[in-house]
């Protein structure tokens, strides 16, 4: 347990905490972690909690524990009445971004009036940069949260200095504006950095990029050693950065379930022999991606466990199952974290998302990348170029021969053993920063005593 960080207990039960979640990919399940990990330590603190329906039904599911002092609240998802979806796979994200913040308003209005409590502190996802605005009329402290990685959050506050570099430069290849960035490729940018810049999503983060330095503290999924150099240059664009992460670590995680027996087929594998792929809960590569995929398996003979959503039978090749029946092991849904850090995995084949390639690094196991989108290829460019604790495919594809050359580069050859070595000393830093005095746990106890005061 953390020390007793409220000095005057009088005014506890006055203070209300908004935490306003993003609804899509993987960002209101960790902020969920935060919030219960900060209310765990103080029981007298209200807390109230703002997403859409349906990502309310799954963080607070009747499976899904939670604490008597967080209570969720549903905002619009901005949906017309009678919505039939285009097929656009983004167009339910822009509807949420137009209808903001409206949609947070409203029902922030009806939780103080249930509870009594005027909001003290807004805890916000930090592409949510009308909480500057809201935190200042109400006279709320402002505590973003930052789910991806230090060098992603970077280049959003540099987005303006990249969209005039790139506009007095025809046909710019790389970048080298940026602290700590070394090899950093136009092409490596999130989406709307500097191309497609008018859209909903890239408005949103160029606006969050302006506001974040107006923010009482930062929180980042990270912890401090990562990149010193990235770091110093965000200390000086913030009033105070806290790193608290790597949150596997550092917040609740739910129970791990292993119903298809990844961990027992593991133990029957020497150590580093094995090659996990997973690309995440939202992506699937395109079909003739998998198929290169499984002819490469297949040519280097490792022992491998697959996490591949869908009917496998119908994604891989004709007879692909049954060459690799004693080789293999695929599966719907994989226990990833126990997974990388069993003894027996030897690299992690991954879409270099950063919740995966921070789980990777306290597992100690080397990635080989296949990005896709957003702050994907800015990790497979800092784990290849920066940590050198990995390495891409060619061109960003996978085909079978780069699949073969990059399996075979970290499974059997001496740089393969450096990037080991390399992620060992990472895994080192990030369980350091952990411990009882280290960096990330102080800052928990920063972050506890500037929500709850």
């Amino acid at each position: 347990m953390m020390p007793n960080l409220l000095k005057d207990e009088t005014n506890v039960e006055k203070l209300h905490v908004a935490i306003l979640a993003f609804p899509f990919g993987t960002h209101a399940s960790p902020l969920l972690s935060l919030v219960r990990k900060i209310a765990g330590e103080v029981p007298k603190v209200t807390f109230s909690f703002f997403t859409t329906t349906a990502s309310n039904a799954t963080l607070f599911s009747p499976n899904n524990d939670c604490l008597p002092n967080i209570k969720h609240y549903n905002v619009d998802d901005g949906l017309p009445e009678g919505y039939v979806p285009s097929g656009h796979p983004l167009e339910p994200i822009f509807l949420f971004i137009k209808a903001m913040p409206e949609n947070f308003k409203s029902v922030m209005d009806e939780a103080v009036a249930e509870t009594g409590k005027d909001i003290t502190c807004l805890v916000t996802d930090a592409f949510y940069w009308f909480a500057a605005d809201l935190a200042q009329q109400i006279n709320a402290k402002w505590v973003p949260l930052w789910t991806a990685g230090p060098h992603a959050l970077l280049t959003h506050i540099y987005t303006d200095l990249l969209r005039h570099a790139c506009k007095q430069v025809h046909d710019v290849q790389n970048v080298d504006l940026i602290p700590g960035f070394p090899e950093l490729k136009v092409c490596d940018l999130p989406e709307g950095v500097i191309d497609d810049t008018d859209g909903p999503f890239a408005t949103m983060l160029h606006k969050m990029g302006l506001e974040l330095p107006r923010a009482t503290a930062i929180a980042i999924n990270s912890f401090a050693t990562i990149h010193p150099l990235i770091e110093n240059d965000l200390n000086s664009k913030f009033k105070l950065l806290l790193n608290v992460g790597p949150f596997m670590l550092t917040t609740p995680q739910p129970l791990i379930s292993d119903e298809q027996g990844c961990l027992e087929w593991l133990n029957q594998h020497k150590n580093f022999s094995v090659v996990y792929i997973s690309f995440g809960s939202t992506i699937i590569p395109p079909p003739h991606e998998l198929i290169a995929l499984a002819e490469s398996l297949e040519e280097c003979g490792f022992p491998f466990i697959w996490a591949l959503r869908g009917d496998p039978k119908e994604k891989l090749p004709n007879g692909f199952l049954e060459r690799t029946i004693t080789k293999g092991k695929i599966v719907s849904w994989a226990p990833q974290m126990e997974i990388l850090k069993h003894s027996s995995v030897g690299v992690c084949l991954t879409h270099c998302g950063w919740n995966s390639v921070l789980e990777c690094i306290v597992g100690g196991v080397p990635m080989i990348s296949r990005p896709f989108f957003g702050d994907q290829k800015l990790n497979a460019r800092m784990l290849e170029s920066v940590w050198e604790i990995g390495v891409g495919v060619d061109h960003g594809v996978l085909t079978k021969e780069s699949t073969v050359k990059a399996l075979k580069l970290i499974m059997s050859s001496e740089k393969g053993g450096v990037m080991r070595q390399n992620i060992v000393k990472l895994k080192e830093s990030a369980l350091k920063a952990v411990e009882q005095n280290g960096t990330s746990t102080k800052n928990f106890t920063t972050l506890i005593q500037i929500v709850t005061s």
